[in-house]
């Protein structure tokens, strides 16, 4: 059946080839190659862009609160009078980094890009399931872009409730200027973005579930696919709870129902909402929350395996305790998600309940660990920059997670709830190392998707001055969390307590400004390379999955001949009996070879 289905895709491309024009191509392109391409412009690079400019205008106004700023004034024209950042703005930018940040570049951009470019490639597939459903998902992705950056420009400003929007900041459009036409706007944003996330993940898992090529059993997938796979499979289950969040606040906003609001008070004025829960609403944000975390997490996990094995020339260490701890990590996820609510009157046995799963994920997570640094052990390491950042991951995981331990716990956590504390935990266990891995998956797929080669010089420095200004920022926020600055305030010169923070204020935002002016080096390297990078070989980093068997050209439906069959897992390095230390899955076995599964 697959056969026959492969060999007319294949006569379909002769037939259609030729007649593709410039919008079929490069605009409402069903190309799954191409889709990711658009992914990775629109998700990673312009929307990063926007949110990383908006986390440095958040360090500069911290650091010199009050003060004069032409870059505010040029920038936020009408919300920094005379180039001081009013507050409400702040509010509004921390929101719309947030959001853009998690769901657009570490949600759509790592997970639309790579899922996209390497399911059909590493399982040996034609295309997606549904080419047309891949491309309306990109377009309902496109659109949201657009009415989030729109709501920019709105008279009262965009959404100022924070990136978990919480009600009744949220649902009272009276409460402050962000929360009028902005956060609709926000909310009719974040509606287009799961339909759009649910459509890309139903396409990946049927993708991986009906379209594997012959041989290519589920122990023969590579990492990478393993953790595409139970993202898609996460996102289908929790993305929905967002969206009923989301409703039910428009429902609250515009329709006069009290789903989320009780009792409200405003200028000693009663309003007439009755018998709504804000917490219900945390309830059903979180449940997506937490679940996100992973979402984010596990794609860069998957590229991260697939890049360290392929670089240390060994197999990955723990293949089947690696698929385990994605499962392990994707079920847990599901039932930590109180651990975000420790403060918010919780039952304090039910507090302890949170505490308890949210500790067990750690021992998935630590496997994951473990077996990195286990594969890195005595191997034959090739240090280019995609394999320096995976590293880095395995480090800002780490040291991400073990705050969250802390976290984790409902005792220790109501100390430094809404403090720094957790900005400096969940950005680096989420942010950098999700960073890090979209990074990794560029500087390696790079010569895939564009056929040509990175700059490795410019990589390194990159890397290096990513790395060492990523810890210049998180860590002494660690610090000033402990010492009990809260999040989200604007400027904290009026609380004497926290004038000795004032200095460790400023190192941090010098670092994220050296930080984000280093990224020009890899948008120029990026952009560059494109056009004038060095011509890429087949198979330039001599790695053993599919996706370096087809030509260097793209065609539509990746293969020029029949697709090629798999005979082996996709680890086979430095393996003993073979002339090199790498066996394309596509080698059939010797007679006697056996087939390592670790």
């Amino acid at each position: 059946m697959s056969a026959t289905v492969d060999t007319h895709n294949h006569d379909d491309h002769d037939v259609h080839h030729h007649k593709e024009t410039f919008v079929t191509k490069y605009i409402f392109s069903q190309d799954h190659k191409m889709i990711a391409k658009q992914y990775l412009i629109t998700g990673v690079i312009v929307m990063g862009i926007i949110g990383i400019l908006m986390s440095l205008m958040i360090r500069m106004q911290i650091a010199w609160p009050e003060q004069p700023n032409a870059v505010f004034q040029a920038l936020l024209g009408k919300w920094a009078p005379e180039g001081v950042m009013d507050a409400d703005i702040y509010l509004a930018l921390v929101t719309i980094h947030g959001t853009i940040m998690v769901f657009f570049v570490l949600t759509a951009g790592l997970s639309g890009t790579f899922s996209n470019l390497l399911i059909p490639l590493q399982i040996g597939a034609r295309d997606m399931a549904s080419g047309f459903l891949n491309m309306v998902s990109y377009w309902l992705f496109f659109v949201s872009c657009v009415i989030m950056i729109l709501s920019f420009f709105v008279e009262a400003g965009p959404a100022a409730a924070g990136w978990t929007v919480y009600p009744p900041l949220s649902a009272l459009p009276m409460a402050q200027p962000g929360s009028g036409t902005g956060m609709t706007m926000w909310l009719v944003s974040m509606a287009i973005f799961i339909a759009s996330s649910l459509l890309g993940s139903l396409n990946y898992i049927v993708t991986v579930l009906n379209l594997r090529t012959k041989g290519m059993s589920m122990t023969r997938m590579p990492l990478t696919i393993w953790a595409f796979f139970i993202t898609a499979v996460i996102g289908v289950i929790s993305f929905p709870v967002l969206l009923s969040a989301a409703l039910l606040l428009i429902m609250d906003r515009s329709f006069g129902t009290s789903f989320f609001l009780s009792d409200i008070f405003i200028q000693g004025e009663v309003l007439h909402y009755q018998g709504g829960s804000p917490v219900l609403y945390e309830h059903l944000f979180w449940f997506l929350g937490h679940p996100e975390v992973y979402i984010v997490l596990l794609p860069a996990l998957g590229i991260t395996s697939e890049i360290i094995a392929t670089n240390s020339r060994k197999p990955i260490f723990g293949y089947r305790a690696m698929i385990l701890s994605i499962l392990a990590i994707a079920f847990l996820s599901t039932i930590v998600w109180g651990h975000h609510m420790f403060v918010s009157g919780m039952n304090p046995f039910l507090g302890s309940v949170f505490t308890f799963t949210t500790l067990l994920i750690a021992i998935p997570s630590a496997v994951k660990a473990f077996n990195y640094i286990t594969t890195l052990w005595k191997g034959n390491l090739q240090m280019n920059p995609a394999m320096l950042f995976s590293i880095g991951l395995v480090s800002t995981f780490i040291t991400g997670g073990l705050t969250g331990i802390i976290l984790g716990d409902s005792a220790l956590d109501i100390n430094v709830h809404d403090t720094y504390f957790v900005v400096a935990h969940f950005h680096l266990v989420m942010g950098i190392s999700a960073l890090y891995g979209v990074f990794a998956g560029v500087y390696h797929w790079f010569p895939k998707m564009f056929g040509r080669m990175m700059n490795k010089n410019l990589g390194y420095i990159h890397f290096w001055i990513t790395a060492i200004c990523a810890y210049g920022v998180f860590f002494p926020m660690h610090f000033i969390g402990m010492a009990g600055l809260p999040r989200r305030y604007y400027t904290n010169s009026n609380f004497p307590l926290f004038d000795d923070t004032a200095n460790t204020q400023v190192v941090i935002t010098v670092f994220a400004l050296i930080a984000g002016v280093a990224q020009i080096i890899f948008l120029y390297n990026f952009f560059s390379s494109i056009f004038y990078g060095k011509k890429a070989e087949q198979n330039p980093w001599r790695s053993t999955t599919l996706e370096w068997t087809t030509p260097v050209k793209h065609l539509h439906g990746n293969w020029p001949g029949a697709i090629p069959h798999v005979y082996r897992w996709p680890y086979d390095y430095s393996k003993p009996g073979h002339d090199e230390d790498f066996v394309p899955q596509t080698v059939p076995m010797k007679e006697g070879e056996e087939e390592l599964h670790h």
